[in-house]
């Protein structure tokens, strides 16, 4: 899965001035809780997931992604934290926690938008109208099972308000 991402993050670098940017999987991070010298962005997109329980799948048309970014000036290196936010089963009694599954398209949108946060912030670009980034891949409807979103859990999910 970090491959995935850190290939979609390489894909931009032209646009992060040379420096070269990696991505960490980081279940702890929260919006609120941003170390000194770092940046945060939450996002959300299309995702689905499969029960490790009972092989279940579903779709989910808003899953949570915070991203938490820093830059070493010095060194040149930038690193981008990465939390995907889980889903549960409603189908199982004891379910799991289950990781998104995105849409490689989907995640090279989420990669597009946060470049430009990063652009904003690290590089202090002013991108105007400028920027607009692509439009996600979606293909459901349907309600958001907040009693089994992990985002909702914790109060930052859009869909859960």
């Amino acid at each position: 899965m970090a491959e995935t991402w850190n290939s979609a993050v390489r894909q931009k670098s032209r646009e992060l001035h040379g420096d070269t940017w990696h991505v960490e999987f980081d279940d702890s991070i929260t919006p609120d809780n941003t170390a000194p010298g770092w940046f945060h962005y939450i996002s959300g997109s299309f995702a689905g997931f499969t029960c490790s329980l009972c092989k279940r799948y579903w779709a989910s048309k808003r899953v949570q992604v915070i991203f938490h970014f820093s830059l070493n000036s010095a060194s040149s290196l930038g690193t981008i934290k990465v939390r995907l936010f889980k889903q549960e089963c409603k189908s199982c009694d004891e379910a799991h926690m289950e990781d998104p599954n995105f849409p490689a398209e989907n995640i090279d949108v989420l990669v597009e938008r946060l470049v430009g946060k990063i652009r904003m912030r690290c590089y202090k670009e002013d991108l105007g109208s400028s920027n607009r980034a692509s439009k996600f891949y979606d293909k459901i409807e349907g309600p958001h099972e907040s009693s089994h979103c992990e985002a909702c859990r914790i109060g930052i999910c859009s869909q859960g308000k």
